[in-house]
């Protein structure tokens, strides 16, 4: 219900007495479970955070660590533009919660790094990837990734721009993470 009256009134046109009306509840019943509006945007991303997560483990990728990147990394991207094409008051949402210490990004981040890890731990154990530190390059290789997957970008930037834009990445995170020299 929340997600209803943000899409209509947007986040910062938005209160708890709204979400509270819409639920046909008093403020403070709302209050009780989410003491400010951030809170209750922190739990809905938190939600959509797990949902993308489930997608991503269902992904099952069986190729070669290369082309597993590419097409993880394509993957990632259309479910990002997917997910604000269905809920677009998610933009808005996390630009407002881009400037807090939420939980939510927090997760986002390890989720994003966690997936990375395992794809240079799969290329690493087919002996095609060279890597003595997975967490550091996870990071690096989100880090890469930020201008396909950030909304600001993805709501910005021209689909085919987008597409060209995660092909030139994956060719340069697998160019590096192949280097023997990165032993």
């Amino acid at each position: 219900m929340a997600e209803r009256v943000f899409t209509e009134r947007g986040i910062a046109g938005s209160s708890i007495a709204h979400v509270a009306q819409a639920l046909g509840m008093s403020p403070a019943n709302v209050f009780k479970h989410f003491h400010s509006k951030v809170a209750l945007a922190d739990a809905i991303c938190q939600r959509s955070i797990e949902n993308m997560a489930a997608q991503l483990q269902a992904l099952n990728v069986e190729e070669p660590a290369p082309d597993r990147l590419r097409s993880v990394a394509h993957q990632l991207m259309a479910m990002h533009l997917a997910a604000f094409k269905t809920a677009p008051y998610m933009i808005e949402m996390l630009l407002i919660l881009s400037e807090t210490e939420m939980a939510s990004g927090a997760r986002y981040g390890e989720m994003i790094e966690g997936l990375f890890a395992g794809l240079i731990r799969h290329g690493i154990e087919s002996n095609i990837y060279y890597c003595r530190d997975i967490p550091a390059r996870s990071r690096a290789v989100a880090a890469a990734f930020v201008t396909i997957l950030h909304p600001v970008f993805l709501v910005r930037t021209p689909m085919e721009e987008l597409e060209t834009r995660c092909d030139e990445i994956v060719e340069l995170v697998n160019i590096a993470l192949q280097n023997p020299l990165a032993k």
